[in-house]
């Protein structure tokens, strides 16, 4: 662990990483440096306990990854809606995994009433969502499950946001394979569970949000 180490320690920590995995394999950075070619975007949390490529056992350049706090898809969010964009349009990615995990701090802090900032902007899609789960959350019988299970329905919610999105409509619409998975992250054990959301096709999305078909 490290967690209070200096820069200059973070610094001789990569040197020894690199050195390690060029002595597994002589040739791993050249070949990481000539092409990037994932199948795969991982959109999940920005809390440290997850490290994607790690919980999926891949190595750099397997895994396209965009983090945020918990796990937003949002239709105003340029920067993820960007990187979505990159990983069908130039990568050809074939599968997009939207993680979440369980006890998310930013879910928790949706649940709660204090004022955070501007970070509130971000956490209202969270409660928009609660208020779609309101009764069945509330029949829960401590806090811990409420926010585990907000946690699975925000997962839930960001599969569905992202199946509206124009650049995935636009996909399909074009005969790409491609499909959208909702897994959640169990930090007390480190297995992942898939939540069994996963979209391949615009079928089950409204049709107000579907692209016309080519004419």
């Amino acid at each position: 662990m490290c967690e209070k180490c200096s820069p200059s320690e973070l610094l001789d920590r990569n040197k020894h990483w690199a050195a390690a995995y060029q002595a597994r394999d002589p040739s791993f950075f050249t070949r990481l440096a000539a092409q990037q070619t994932p199948n795969y975007l991982w959109i999940g949390c920005s809390d440290a306990r997850v490290p994607a490529n790690d919980i999926v056992g891949m190595e750099p350049g397997e895994l396209f990854v965009h983090r945020n706090i918990a796990n937003q898809v949002i239709h105003t969010d340029f920067n993820g809606l960007s990187v979505v964009q990159f990983a069908l349009d130039i990568l050809k990615v074939e599968h997009i995994i939207v993680c979440g995990h369980y006890g998310c701090g930013g879910v928790r802090a949706a649940l709660a009433h204090e004022e955070l900032g501007i970070v509130d902007n971000w956490l209202r899609h969270i409660k928009d969502i609660y208020c779609r789960h309101k009764i069945e959350l509330q029949a829960l019988s401590s806090t811990d499950e409420e926010v585990n299970r907000l946690c699975e329905l925000n997962v839930m919610a960001q599969v569905e946001n992202l199946s509206k999105t124009k650049v995935v409509q636009r996909a399909w619409r074009n005969g790409r394979k491609l499909s959208i998975h909702g897994w959640i992250y169990g930090l007390n054990d480190g297995i992942i569970k898939d939540l069994a959301v996963s979209v391949n096709e615009p079928d089950g999305v409204d049709d107000i949000y579907r692209m016309a078909p080519k004419g």
